[in-house]
C-alpha cells in the first residue's frame, strides 16, 4: 500500500484526496489546521491544528512523520483573497500571507521532508491557471496569482533538484470547483476534482516531471 502525505486535508479537495486514497487503502497521513469529523472518519493518521507558513508548525509535522516514508505527497493547502489595482496598498499584509501559505510553505516543506521521500515519489503541488500568464485574460487578484506564480516556478526548479533523486514534481489545477475557497461555485464538485487529480497522478512519471496540468488531463501554458 503506497504511503501518501495529504495537506490542507481538511475539507474541500484535501479531504475528498483523502477519502479517495483510503478508499484504495493507502496509508494516508492527513495534515489540517482545524479538526474536522469528516477526516476523522476516513481513518487518515490525522495532525491537527497545523499552520505550516508558521515555522514552528513546519517542524512539527515533520517530526511527527519521522518513522515514516512516502511514495505520494500532495500539497494542497492554500490561501485566496481577493484583491484588485486600486486597493492594493491596503491590502499589502493579505498578499503577503498568499506568498506565505501558497509558495513558500509548500517549498520549505518538501525541503524537511526530503529524507522521508521514498525513490519514486511523486510530489504534486496545488497550484491554478489562474498562475499561468499565458493564460490570464481577467486580471485582477494580484495577491492569489503571483503566489501560485511563484509555486510553479520553484515547483519547475525543485523537479530539476529531484530529478536524480527519482522523485517527480508537478502543478496540478484542480478545475474550477465547488468549495469554500469559490463560495460553492464551480464546474466540478470537490469529489470529482479529487477522482481526476488520482487518476492523472497516476498516469504521470518522472519523464513528465516539472509540468504544469490541468485535472483534466491537458497541459496547461505557462
Amino acid at each position: 500500500m503506497p504511503d501518501v502525505l495529504i495537506t490542507g486535508a481538511g475539507r474541500g479537495i484535501g479531504l475528498e484526496l483523502t477519502r479517495a486514497y483510503r478508499a484504495d487503502h493507502a496509508n494516508v497521513v492527513a495534515a489540517t489546521r482545524s479538526p474536522s469529523d469528516a477526516l476523522s472518519a476516513t481513518g487518515a493518521d490525522v495532525h491537527v491544528g497545523l499552520d505550516l507558513s508558521r515555522d514552528a508548525d513546519r517542524i512539527c509535522l515533520v517530526e511527527q512523520v519521522a518513522d515514516r516514508s512516502f511514495d505520494l505527497v500532495i500539497l494542497n493547502a492554500g490561501v485566496l483573497n481577493e484583491d484588485a489595482l486600486g486597493g492594493l496598498s491596503l491590502q499589502v499584509e493579505l498578499i503577503r500571507e498568499q506568498f506565505e501559505v501558497n509558495a513558500l510553505a509548500p517549498i520549505l516543506l518538501i525541503e524537511s521532508l526530503l529524507p522521508r521521500l521514498r525513490a519514486g515519489c511523486k510530489i504534486a503541488l496545488m497550484s491554478t491557471r489562474m498562475a499561468s500568464i499565458a493564460d490570464n485574460s481577467s486580471g485582477d487578484y494580484y495577491g492569489y496569482r503571483m503566489s501560485k506564480a511563484a509555486l510553479n516556478i520553484a515547483g519547475k526548479s525543485l523537479a530539476i533538484s529531484l530529478k536524480p533523486r527519482d522523485i517527480a514534481v508537478f502543478m496540478l489545477h484542480p478545475g474550477y470547483v465547488q468549495t469554500g475557497m469559490t463560495g460553492g461555485r464551480g464546474d466540478i464538485t470537490a469529489a470529482e476534482s479529487a477522482s481526476r487529480l488520482k487518476g492523472l497522478l497516476q498516469r504521470l512519471d518522472l519523464s513528465q516531471t516539472g509540468t504544469f496540468w490541468h485535472s483534466n488531463g491537458t497541459m496547461l501554458p505557462w
